[in-house]
């Protein structure tokens, strides 16, 4: 009797915890503690555009940013993606030139300023591309916790597997939320204008 006492015991203390640990949670998310996982995601970087120019992190501040990661020959993903971004910055009328669209390579080695500026030829010219050494890029990559993997190929060649959602953050720089791979357009669209409206 005593064990199955001491057990009863423990399985309510262990309810207990768990409880407290919900309730705990709960009230730092009410309290603004969701802030703190996006104070974890950004810092500083030094990249290059299409057209040849700096940009660092001070590029990201004074008006809201949409960042999406990925590299020239994607097959798929990337240029989907960056098609829906060009897309919504015509959708978004005057208010689509607050919106700064930044495309990130995870591929430097093939994706020089002269690749990057070729093939954003191809989308919205509002949308920049960014490339740089490999030590820059995976900089910025660990920054944003951003995943990415090189996938070699049987023939030699590789593709790059890679994080497809695209971050947005509002005019201090700091992340807000995302907008996922082929969202519901109407949804993508609704979190762009309360992006830039704010």
């Amino acid at each position: 009797m005593t064990s199955l006492r001491a057990m009863r015991y423990g399985i309510w203390a262990a309810v207990v915890v768990v409880v407290a640990v919900i309730a705990g949670t709960l009230y730092w998310q009410s309290r603004g503690g969701g802030s703190v996982t996006a104070s974890l995601i950004g810092g500083p970087f030094t990249l290059t555009d299409q057209h040849g120019a700096t940009v660092t992190e001070a590029a990201l501040k004074g008006h809201p940013s949409a960042l999406f990661f990925g590299y020239t020959f994607c097959p798929d993903v990337c240029p989907t993606t960056l098609y829906d971004m060009s897309q919504y910055l015509k959708q978004l009328g005057p208010d689509g030139d607050k919106l700064k669209v930044y495309f990130v390579t995870v591929d430097p080695e093939r994706d020089t300023q002269a690749q990057m500026a070729t093939y954003l030829g191809s989308f919205d010219p509002r949308i920049t591309g960014l490339t740089g050494s490999r030590p820059a890029i995976d900089q910025m990559l660990k920054a944003y916790r951003i995943y990415s993997k090189k996938v070699p190929a049987d023939d030699g060649n590789y593709s790059m597997d890679h994080a497809a959602s695209v971050y947005l953050l509002d005019k201090d720089g700091t992340f807000t939320s995302t907008l996922d791979y082929q969202e519901k357009p109407d949804v993508a669209l609704a979190k762009l204008k309360k992006l830039v409206a704010g």
